[in-house]
């Protein structure tokens, strides 16, 4: 039985074999004389000969069928008591070649997938010599059916134990089934704590991304790894960098158990976020990225990765060090983060903004600036201060390209809203995206919103950052030299600039101070007022408290302590106006 001659078929051999050897010998056999047919009987004599052979092809594919029934019933008991259940009957090469029969003439159906994986699962556990005899109808069995194939075998194998891994090194190893066993295993590591589906049987039982990602982990370190890996680079370096997350998160009770017996197995001394860290860098390793893991290493970054806090500021320093390796990994992994923020809001969307930040100038804009706005158009409107700063990081990068304000046009009144923002720093980047949309847009912006964002401007010019009253009074005063002809109503806000602007002549800050002054002057020449743009060009500001007096059209209060253009103006040196400033965190240099 261990042996079948070369010439005898798998068929006939199979049908000998059903003898057994205790079948009654046969009589003496005599010298066999060749007979030849006649030449009419010959079509005959072939019908007869397949019909015949259909015949035993439907009584073995019937008898594998029933004996695939038959250890799936054993399951259950088998489980508890080892293979002992059915230990001997595995031994026999006999189902070995039964299952290689079925799964070559296609006679298996979609449903009996999972139990025939479970077999050949259970034949390698019994058959430690020979663990690549049944590779062929693995890889059929794969090709055919991947999705009832890869989620059995992480069923019915979570742990990955030997019998596993050696299927899944047949399974990765052949370019007909890698593809589509990563695709399945990319759900699974996609879906946190479980992936549930319904396999063809009927079953429904989760499986655990953590069991996805310790058989990853094991063909990571394979000396030829998978070509198909290096190919979905991007996606499974996303799955497994917000792996890192969840399990700090959120780690389920069954989760824990089902851990605590992969570490026995494997001796894996660590817990699951910090197996998806060490996964991670092996991943990174085998991409060429080795100087950053130990750039990262030596920085501490991997260990703040673990933190809820500052996860995103550990995702951003990733990607800047990714970034100067090799810009053509970073570009595709962005672009897969900019097509899943585009669908949805998922929980990791923080860090995910944070790494598309770092790398948008690698982007080609022509392929993601559509949706790098639609996606911070989205979180300018977060409750959240680091996605709103995020998202405005975004559209600065994008406005070193001119053509871009046509796409970010249409934000024009949500960054409005933020100018009402007390940080500093969002402040200050929304200024920069309004100037740069206005000087490229402004032919087509309506009064009201050109009213509306010269009043937004005002309170600005008295704010405690010094970086954002510059801003805010050099877009002003854009605005009034575009506009000088057009917006009649906008002489009502220019008229309420003047005396803070007035004020601002004489900051602390000489870059505020100088700024104010040459917009009065642009005030004046909007307001068409020459006695006024005459003192403000000769600097006579101690005149101009006078005019201003009267343009105000009201009497001052005469009490000392009170801060009037007369009082400031008329004493021998202008008092500088006294702010409190925050501890600025600083707008970006870029701004």
């Amino acid at each position: 039985m261990e042996q079948r001659p070369p010439s005898v078929p798998k068929l006939a051999w199979v049908e000998e074999d059903e003898g057994g050897p205790g079948a009654a010998p046969g009589q003496e056999t005599e010298e066999v004389v060749p007979f030849h047919p006649p030449q009419e009987d010959a079509a005959v004599e072939r019908t007869q000969e397949q019909q015949s052979s259909r015949g035993r092809f439907r009584r073995t594919a019937q008898l594998v069928c029933d004996f695939i029934k038959s250890v799936r019933q054993e399951e259950a008991r088998a489980m508890g008591a080892g293979l002992r259940a059915h230990s001997e009957v595995l031994k026999y090469e006999t189902s070995a070649v039964l299952l290689d029969l079925l799964v070559e003439n296609g006679a298996s159906k979609p449903e009996q997938v999972p139990a025939m994986v479970r077999y050949i699962h259970q034949w390698l556990l019994a058959n430690d010599s020979a663990e690549h005899r049944l590779d062929k109808t693995l890889l059929n069995l794969t090709k055919a059916h991947p999705d009832d194939a890869v989620m059995t075998l992480l069923r019915v194998a979570p742990s990955c134990d030997r019998a596993a891994w050696t299927m899944w090194k047949t399974i990765m190893g052949s370019s007909r089934t890698a593809e589509l066993a990563q695709l399945v295993l990319l759900d699974v590591l996609g879906n946190w704590p479980e992936h549930s589906t319904c396999t063809s049987d009927g079953d429904k039982t989760g499986v655990f991304a953590l069991a996805a990602t310790l058989m990853m982990w094991k063909i990571l370190q394979v000396r030829c790894v998978p070509r198909i890996m290096k190919v979905y680079f991007p996606r499974l370096f996303v799955h497994l960098l917000f792996q890192v997350f969840f399990s700090t998160l959120d780690m389920p009770e069954k989760v824990d158990t089902f851990w605590k017996g992969c570490q026995e197995e494997h001796g894996l001394a660590t817990s699951p976020n910090r197996f998806a860290v060490r996964t991670l860098k092996s991943l990174l390793c085998q991409r060429q990225y080795k100087d950053v893991v130990v750039a990262m290493e030596r920085r501490g970054v991997w260990n703040t990765l673990l933190c809820d806090d500052t996860r995103h500021y550990a995702v951003g320093l990733l990607a800047r060090e990714m970034r100067h390796a090799r810009l053509e990994l970073c570009s595709s992994i962005a672009l897969h983060l900019l097509q899943l923020l585009s669908r949805e809001e998922p929980r990791w969307d923080l860090a995910a903004l944070a790494f598309i930040v770092e790398v948008l100038e690698c982007l080609d804009y022509s392929e993601c600036a559509d949706s790098v706005v639609e996606v911070s158009s989205r979180y300018l409107q977060s409750e959240c201060r680091e996605r709103r700063c995020l998202a405005l990081r975004a559209l600065l990068e994008l406005i070193h390209n001119p053509s871009m304000a046509d796409k970010m046009w249409r934000l024009t009144e949500s960054l409005m809203d933020l100018l009402w923002d007390n940080d500093a720093e969002i402040a200050g980047m929304t200024l920069v995206a309004l100037s740069f949309i206005f000087w490229r847009k402004y032919s087509l912006m309506s009064s009201p919103i050109v009213l509306q964002l010269a009043e937004a401007l005002l309170p600005l010019f008295d704010h405690d950052n010094s970086q954002v009253q510059l801003l805010s009074i050099k877009l002003f005063r854009d605005m009034m030299e575009v506009l000088e002809e057009r917006e009649k109503p906008l002489e009502r806000v220019v008229h309420q600039s003047l005396l803070p602007l007035f004020f601002h002549c004489h900051d602390e800050s000489q870059h505020v101070a100088e700024a104010s002054l040459e917009t009065l002057l642009c005030a004046a020449r909007f307001l068409k007022r020459r006695d006024i743009k005459k003192l403000v060009k000769e600097e006579k500001l101690w005149k101009f408290s006078k005019c201003l007096v009267q343009e105000l059209g009201g009497s001052q209060p005469k009490t000392s302590n009170c801060i009037t253009p007369q009082n400031v103006l008329m004493s021998p040196e202008p008092r500088k106006q006294v702010r409190r400033r925050e501890p600025s965190r600083g707008i970006p240099d870029h701004a």
